[in-house]
Order: structure tokens, then C-alpha cells, then sequence
């Protein structure tokens, strides 16, 4: 069975909740990637997503260099451990409409897995594409 732990990036970069948003679309658009883990230290305590910054920043026309990442982050954020099966974390990515899950051990994140990371694993039903699809449909 394929854990978390094989097939997550490790080299997480993340931004801090008093950081301006700013600091949140640089790191995106650096890496290429829709969301940034934002810590206190190595604990997690929100994600911000580029639609975050996009419905809650840009669109009320505030000033995104003064706006902090707590808030518009997301809180409640969905995690798992690196010893969760990757079928297991497909299935909550799916659950949750997510395309990224921080991975955190002993409360401290450690990696993080993406949609993407499952498509390199031969899950043989196909959980990825199926996440995939449940992620992208609208919510009733």
C-alpha cells in the first residue's frame, strides 16, 4: 500500500497569518501552485488559496499589500498524516471538494500532498481522476 509519505513534497514553502497577501501570490506564483500553508512555526493554522485572495482581497477592492493572509485564509483546514493510505487521502480530498492536504505529524507539517501527487501512484480504481471530478463539481 502507497502512503502519504511516498508520494508528498517535502519541501513545503509556506507563509506566516500577519504576512500581507502579497507575500501569499509571490510564493504561488513562484512555485506554480494554488494554495500556501500558513503557519505559526511548523503548525499549521490555515491555507490561503489564490481564490481566497481573488473572492475575499481583489474582488472588495482591498488593498491586498495591507491585507493580511489570517484574513482571508481558510481556518479550518483538512489535514492527514504521512502514514495515511493514499486511497484513504484521495477519498477526503474528494469528501472536500480539495486539490492540496498539509501533511502533519506530531502537530507539525511536514509535507504536503496534491491531486497531482496521486496521479503518479497506480491506484487501481482510478481515485485520483475520481477525486479529480468530485473536487471540480458544484456544491448543492
Amino acid at each position: 500500500m502507497t502512503k502519504v509519505h511516498d508520494i508528498m513534497s517535502k519541501n513545503v514553502r509556506v507563509c506566516t497569518p500577519h504576512e500581507p497577501v502579497t507575500a501569499a501570490a509571490k510564493i504561488m506564483r513562484d512555485i506554480n501552485c494554488g494554495s500556501v500553508p500558513v503557519c505559526e512555526g511548523k503548525k499549521v493554522v490555515g491555507l490561503i488559496t489564490d481564490r481566497d485572495i481573488v473572492l475575499n482581497c481583489v474582488a472588495d477592492g482591498k488593498d491586498c499589500s495591507s491585507i493580511h493572509c489570517h484574513d482571508v485564509m481558510t481556518s479550518d483546514v483538512i489535514t492527514c498524516s504521512p502514514d495515511t493510505d493514499a486511497h484513504d487521502c484521495a477519498r477526503l480530498m474528494s469528501d472536500n471538494q480539495i486539490r492540496r492536504i498539509p501533511v502533519v505529524q506530531n502537530g507539525e507539517l511536514v509535507g504536503i500532498c496534491a491531486i497531482g501527487d496521486l496521479a503518479t501512484v497506480d491506484i487501481h480504481i482510478n481515485e485520483a481522476g475520481d477525486a479529480l471530478s468530485d473536487i471540480s463539481r458544484p456544491l448543492q
